[in-house]
């Protein structure tokens, strides 16, 4: 390969890799039944990056990903992680979340701390070991609390596209699993914040906080006023403004992003339009954001050290999960069987994942090992999510409906 390539060749090259690779392989391998389409993209992105591609071609690598080519992906990968948070925020159903509030608030709180608490008492230990795996800009609490919380992680985008797959989608068990979920990525976000808060500019965080709350129901009202086409351009504005002040706020744009579509409701959006639009995120913007988070994996501790410590994440985590939830199965009466399929399918965190250890990342409560041992944890505990749901989900899915 030529020592120099042009620019807008090397950024054609690194697109086309970028969507053509995992999608033959996804095609052709008929990786559905283990890793939706999302997944084998974030795996991509992996191997693209340096610590993997670029060990083994560095030279290619060098020439195709040049600062140029990696400035202008992470401006696709900006606006397209913005973009699916917003979604992500409106398909949060807090209506949803308070039918059965006692059930869902016990099951939803034991899912979330005991991997919390498993998986932060694992990254002390780490920390201990592994002194690096700490950011700069963090204290010894902020680090275990984050890598606690990643442990703690459920995303529900994908949990949505896995449980349509598996047929439990719209089934009393399905809906119930959502619940749960819903309730998580609201904690999830909640304790973000409160790691990502800084003392010296706390004022201006709530600042924006209080902000939001003022706004954020006269927004509701116009919103639900105008046409779905008009709704569509103002929701982007405010998408943006929220993002915006978030970032000046010292908070990351991803959580103005999140909270800018909590306030709006799914239902006030035509139904094949929103999936539409979600399903042109999914497939034209997300791929170059997994690539962009492929890129900043890094591999120093060591590969081996660092599979090591994805490994202890991944064992906090799926322990962690399943023990939550069988507590919250024995405290509530289910069904035998019932918790263990629960726990499994609380187990996905691809995106929602990988969207938090960024944050983390960008800034610098975690190193880039950490962040690289978050990302192969994400995916390998998606990953295990339908194989073993797929053996457990009939009968109990018909014995929920009875």
């Amino acid at each position: 390969m030529p020592e120099a390539i042009n620019p807008k060749t090397a950024y054609l090259i690194v697109l086309l890799l970028i969507f053509g690779l995992p999608w033959l392989f996804w095609r052709l391998a008929r990786t559905d039944d283990v890793a939706p389409l999302p997944v084998v993209q974030i795996v991509a992105g992996i191997l693209l990056g340096p610590g993997i591609a670029g060990a083994l071609f560095p030279e290619a690598h060098d020439a195709l990903f040049t600062p140029t080519v990696i400035h202008n992906l992470n401006g696709i990968a900006f606006w397209a992680v913005i973009v699916f948070l917003w979604l992500a925020g409106i398909e949060l159903d807090l209506k949803k979340a308070w039918i059965g509030r006692r059930e869902t608030a016990v099951t939803a709180g034991l899912a979330m701390l005991v991997p919390l608490l498993l998986g932060a008492a694992t990254a002390h230990f780490l920390l201990g070991w592994q002194p690096g795996l700490i950011g700069p800009n963090a204290s010894e609490w902020q680090f275990v609390a984050g890598v606690g919380m990643g442990c703690a992680v459920t995303a529900l985008p994908i949990l949505m596209l896995m449980m349509e797959k598996l047929g439990i989608l719209r089934t009393p068990l399905g809906q119930r699993v959502l619940r749960y979920a819903s309730l998580d990525d609201i904690a999830i976000w909640v304790v973000l914040a409160l790691i990502l808060v800084d003392a010296e500019r706390l004022l201006h965080q709530v600042g924006f906080l209080g902000g939001f709350v003022v706004v954020a129901p006269w927004v509701r009202r116009g919103l639900q006023r105008v046409g779905d086409v008009d709704r569509w351009a103002l929701g982007l504005v405010w998408l943006l403004a929220c993002s915006l002040a978030s970032d000046a706020a010292g908070l990351h744009f991803m959580v103005g992003a999140f909270l800018a579509g909590v306030i709006i409701d799914r239902e006030w959006f035509k139904e094949e339009h929103y999936d539409l639009v979600r399903h042109h995120v999914l497939l034209l913007l997300m791929p170059v954001f997994f690539l962009s988070t492929g890129l900043r994996t890094d591999w120093d501790a060591g590969g081996a050290t660092v599979f090591i410590i994805a490994a202890a994440l991944l064992a906090a985590s799926v322990a962690g999960k399943l023990v939550g939830v069988r507590i919250a199965g024995r405290l509530l009466g289910w069904k035998p069987g019932e918790a263990q399929l629960i726990g499994w399918l609380l187990q996905t965190k691809a995106l929602i994942e990988i969207i938090f250890a960024t944050i983390l990342l960008d800034k610098g409560v975690i190193s880039a090992d950490a962040f690289t041992a978050l990302l192969l944890m994400a995916v390998t505990s998606t990953v295990l999510t339908i194989p073993m749901v797929r053996k457990r989900a009939p009968a109990l899915v018909q014995a929920s409906g009875d």
